[in-house]
């Protein structure tokens, strides 16, 4: 007899081994055509999965969490049968489901097209509508590599060679086509509802440049049409708000390939934002009790051997350059700088808490392929700060820490956050007691402010526990900025102390955050939030005056002239041109304010302002205006 145990608590008992197919229908017809997968133990499986012993189990649904994922994984597995259909002599490689949907890399003679991804995607309906069942299928991994060298897929046969000789794989069938893979899968073809195939680009075989590209189809997938339609139409938003394309029509920041790929030039429009992102940033870091640092961007290589970079990040460090027989390494993180600093003199227990911010550049190789505007470069600085505190302080640091995250991404206009709780992964250093009451000591955090998290467990880094905060744009895309992280490692590799109150040397607990990530990337970020259409307080020209004819120019500079004395960043427009056509051109720049000036307002000592919606509030006193934006500008709304 086999007791299966349900979610809610109740049993099933069966005289024999069962599939998870057999346990739905013994539930009900209607939980049997719409379970798509399960979980044994914890463990996910297929439907036809057999359970040979007690077990927990759970079904599951294109409404569980977990559907998602199976149904992007089928699919990929869908687009490559369709793909070996239509083109026989192309070779698969991999094809996994990712965040926003799937890819599959092919080999094959030329470049595929648009009218090719058109075909693929009508042989695909084809696939769905003749319901293959997805089956598996177990093989030993010498038959295994011979099976798929015979296919003629040398790529699957150069991964499956790297499996230790005696292991079994698993393979998934569905028609005429068969892959290598883990699993689980849909239970056939036909549970596929809603895809579309994306674009194609190019990727080097196991990503190593020195391999050959080959060519990657992406496409997404949902449990039904709606969701489907709701993300394209997300994609098209976020096509519009691109901000390599904003930014180069609003002329904030440029990526010259002269220099290098993933380097970005500021230009004076968007250094005028910059400059005052990290102004608020430096003004809310001093209220909040943090000193400054600046430190040098390469060092000595043997400091980045003491921190560990040199071991475990060095894939994505610049190679090391030679001085006077010495090698120095351009630096990837700012922590060790700051660690050294702290090494310079004794500290008392009485010191903490530290806090010590910098906006540090930092440089890391990414492949050329990786390279993404703003989202994926080489040089950028990262808001970084450093907290060095008692095991006593961490609660009250962390709650400090979360509290100027979360009102610092609330004044860039984030206000729809989800915050991620990492544990202990198996890996690790530190003692389980510190590990308990730090993990306990950043939920608190969470909790205290009244939010709530979703836990990571396993996840956090091997040398402590973090919280992630991800934001919501706004047209629903999440991205993940900020980041808070304990490290009970590198205050070991470096040897760093404090006097206790009782007169030993105790190692003290370092806090790594940053709030914003990276300014380059989060100011792309900004740029597709906003669309280019900046709030006043960041928009690099708050205010143009437009004048009607050449008569009323000298009105103008003095307009513009006040409202630069306020701290209003404004311009003047005094050309020979027709006021709709200065409008136009000033409204596609997306000024927040124009204000137009004519014989009366000259004389009235006032002006006509035109809102960024386009909206003319009437001749207005001058000096009404200026107090206006004065203190929109202030509030930072």
């Amino acid at each position: 007899m086999i007791c299966i145990t349900l979610p809610d608590g109740t049993g099933k008992e069966f005289d024999s081994p069962v599939s998870l197919a057999q346990v739905a229908a013994s539930i009900g017809p209607g939980l049997a055509k719409a379970a798509l997968a399960g979980t044994i133990d914890g463990q996910l499986a297929d439907m036809s999965q057999t359970i040979e012993k007690d077990a927990h189990i759970s079904l599951i649904t294109a409404k569980s969490e977990e559907a998602l994922d199976i149904i992007r994984h089928s699919t990929s597995h869908l687009m490559a049968q369709a793909v070996k259909s239509l083109f026989p002599t192309a070779q698969v490689t991999i094809g996994p489901s990712v965040e926003n949907g799937f890819y599959y890399d092919f080999d094959y003679e030329r470049p595929f097209t648009l009218d090719d991804l058109a075909a693929i995607e009508k042989k695909m309906d084809a696939l769905i509508k003749e319901n293959h069942p997805i089956e598996r299928k177990v093989m030993e991994r010498d038959a295994a590599v011979a099976f798929f060298r015979e296919m003629g897929e040398a790529y699957k046969a150069e991964i499956i060679a790297e499996i230790p000789a005696g292991e079994t794989l698993s393979l998934y069938a569905q028609g005429d086509f068969i892959d290598l893979c883990r699993g689980p899968h849909l239970p056939a073809t036909g549970h596929i509802k809603a895809f579309k195939l994306l674009r194609v680009a190019g990727a080097y075989w196991r990503g190593d440049s020195s391999n050959k590209q080959l060519q990657r189809i992406y496409g997404t997938a949902f449990p039904d049409k709606k969701a489907l339609k709701a993300y394209l139409h997300m994609m098209e938003e976020a096509e519009k708000r691109d901000h390599r394309k904003i930014g180069k029509d609003l002329d904030l920041f440029s990526i010259q390939e002269e220099a290098g790929g993933g380097l970005v030039f500021w230009h004076p429009m968007g250094s005028r934002i910059r400059t005052t992102i990290e102004n608020y940033w430096k003004e809310s870091h001093t209220q909040a009790g943090y000193e400054f640092l600046y430190t040098p961007h390469l060092a000595n290589i043997d400091l980045w051997k003491t921190s560990g970079h040199l071991d475990f990040y060095g894939e994505s460090m610049f190679q090391p350059l030679k001085v006077d027989e010495q090698e120095y390494q351009i630096r990837p993180m700012n922590c060790p700088f700051h660690i050294l600093i702290y090494k310079s003199q004794l500290h008392s227990h009485r010191d903490f808490p530290l806090r010590w911010a910098e906006l540090g550049t930092v440089y890391r190789y990414e492949m050329s392929g990786a390279l993404h505007g703003l989202f994926r470069v080489r040089g950028f600085t990262q808001d970084d700060a450093h907290i060095f505190c008692r095991e006593d302080q961490i609660e009250a640091e962390i709650s400090e820490i979360l509290e100027l995250t979360l009102n610092t991404l609330e004044t860039f206009g984030f206000e729809d956050f989800e915050i991620y709780l990492s544990t202990k992964p198996e890996k690790s250093v530190g003692s389980e007691a510190i590990w308990d009451k730090a993990t306990q000591a950043l939920a608190g955090a969470i909790n205290h402010r009244g939010l709530t998290y979703i836990e990571d467990v396993g996840g956090g880094a091997f040398y402590g526990p973090k919280i992630d905060v991800k934001i919501t744009d706004t047209i629903g895309r999440k991205w993940q900025c900020s980041t808070i992280q304990l490290d009970f490692n590198l205050p070991e590799r470096f040897d760093i102390t404090y006097v206790g109150e009782d007169g030993e040397r105790h190692r003290p607990i370092m806090i790594h955050r940053a709030l914003l990530g990276s300014l380059e990337r989060f100011f792309g970020i900004l740029v597709e939030h906003y669309a280019g259409r900046f709030p006043l307080w960041l928009a690099p020209v708050q205010a143009v005056v437009l004048t009607i004819t050449e008569a009323h120019s000298d009105w103008a500079i003095e307009v513009r002239d006040q409202l630069r004395a306020a701290g209003i960043r404004a311009d003047a427009d005094i050309r020979n041109e027709k006021i709709g056509y200065k409008i136009r051109a000033h409204s596609m720049k997306k000024i927040p304010w124009l204000l137009i000036v004519g014989e009366k307002e000259q004389a009235e000592k006032s002006v006509s302002p035109r809102d960024k919606s386009g909206k003319n509030l009437g001749i207005t006193p001058l000096n009404d205006v200026i107090t206006s934006l004065v203190q929109e500008n202030k509030s930072r709304k």
